[in-house]
């Protein structure tokens, strides 16, 4: 059963046609990439998908069913749920009760703090996070609220899992948790739509992938199918050394002239600091 399947989708926008007949399906349990250049129509798809835009024409399908939701909460009800770039956690609030936000458990009029907690403890658990669910989310790192967002989303049944660039801002042991939670949750029958621009990611974690350009889907293929030739081929529409022209052979002779200079920068951002940087 596939799950989900976009059927000829279309959106415009005033004077801006985002996406035309957009078609694609996945199978239940895949990772499936959905890749393209800047402005291939990737953001508008996620919108349609959890419901946060409609789409002026086409059908969605999910699980063999009419799938329309006209707003996010209705896409979670159904399953699908999104993880963005930026993470819709509350700082203040504790791990726990980022996850139960808005579905608090009730318990003979009062708040059941330990059952939410214990609740936690086992969705993290299944994608093998051991935070503890006590911790405020302020405190987390940037892979660690990702598995709390993850974990959320698991909360509330997701069948379908949509990640925005999920990687963008991972270290590399925090990439190697990412990938294992994302395979996990594939052999437990999760969907997974897999939205990057990194090459690697995308041979090394998907299993389908669907390519977008101008608003539209150039074609849907197995992973082992393609090289990074191919895939970069049929995103941009011509072969790879135009993209990427050997700079060594430029006819424009390297200018030695300074166009930023950057002295004694301070900048703080939750716990990361910097400190007197300077470059140029």
């Amino acid at each position: 059963m596939n799950a989900p399947e976009v059927k000829g989708i279309s959106k415009t926008y005033p004077g801006v046609r985002a996406l035309h007949r957009v078609e694609f399906s996945c199978s239940k349990g895949s990772v499936h990439a959905l890749v393209g250049e800047n402005g291939a129509g990737k953001s508008t798809l996620i919108k349609v998908l959890n419901g946060a835009t409609a789409p002026d024409g086409g059908e969605l399908v999910l699980d063999g069913a009419a799938y329309a939701p006209a707003s996010p909460s209705e896409a979670v009800a159904a399953g699908v749920s999104t993880i963005y770039q930026e993470f819709n956690l509350i700082p203040a609030l504790s791990v726990a009760e980022n996850i139960f936000l808005g579905r608090e458990r009730i318990t003979r009029g009062f708040l059941d703090g330990a059952s939410m907690r214990s609740e936690t403890k086992a969705l993290l658990a299944r994608i093998g996070a051991p935070t503890d669910v006590r911790r405020g989310v302020s405190t987390l790192s940037v892979a660690e609220q990702q598995l709390v967002g993850i974990a959320r989303a698991l909360a509330v049944s997701a069948r379908v899992l949509i990640m925005d660039e999920p990687s963008a801002t991972l270290s590399d042991h925090e990439m190697t948790l990412l990938y294992n939670v994302v395979r996990t949750l594939s052999r437990n029958g999760v969907t997974i739509l897999y939205v990057s621009h990194r090459m690697d990611e995308i041979f090394d974690l998907c299993d389908t992938c669907t390519i977008l350009k101008d608003g539209r889907s150039v074609c849907t293929r197995k992973v082992a199918d393609l090289d990074r030739a191919s895939l970069i081929r049929l995103m941009v529409g011509r072969e790879v050394d135009t993209r990427f022209p050997d700079r060594r052979n430029s006819d424009d002779a390297a200018s030695t002239d300074i166009v930023l200079d950057v002295k004694a920068l301070p900048c703080k951002r939750n716990s990361v600091a910097l400190h007197h940087s300077a470059f140029s």
